[in-house]
């Protein structure tokens, strides 16, 4: 993975406006972590290979970043983004890495499903 170049994900957003998409969105703020810490709050969510179509799309921020999609009936929104990965397949890989370098959040968005 490597930090995120904000102008080149907005070139990938841009280019799929309009386009039907597989999403994989991922939170995890220590699901399992309260087995170690009862102070700490588990908390995730997942979601993937869902069918998504934006008309508009945006990276903001000075890192951390966050991505807006506007949907027909909503916004799928994730925030905390730092990383990226150069896929192969040509798919927006996203990624927030915490301090310990753990996953914390993933947004990934592709023409075919995962």
């Amino acid at each position: 993975m490597i930090p995120i170049e904000k102008s080149l994900i907005q070139e990938q957003i841009d280019a799929w406006k309009n386009t039907p998409l597989y999403i994989h969105l991922e939170l995890t703020m220590g699901a399992y972590a309260a087995h170690f810490d009862s102070s700490k709050h588990p908390a995730a969510n997942f979601i993937r290979n869902a069918v998504i179509q934006y008309s508009h799309g945006s990276i903001e921020g000075d890192g951390p970043y966050r991505v807006g999609l506007k949907l027909e009936h909503g916004w799928v929104y994730t925030e905390g983004l730092t990383h990226a990965v150069e896929d192969e397949y040509g798919r927006i890989v996203l990624a927030g890495i915490n301090s310990e370098g753990k996953l914390v959040v993933a947004l990934q968005l592709s023409t075919q499903p995962f």
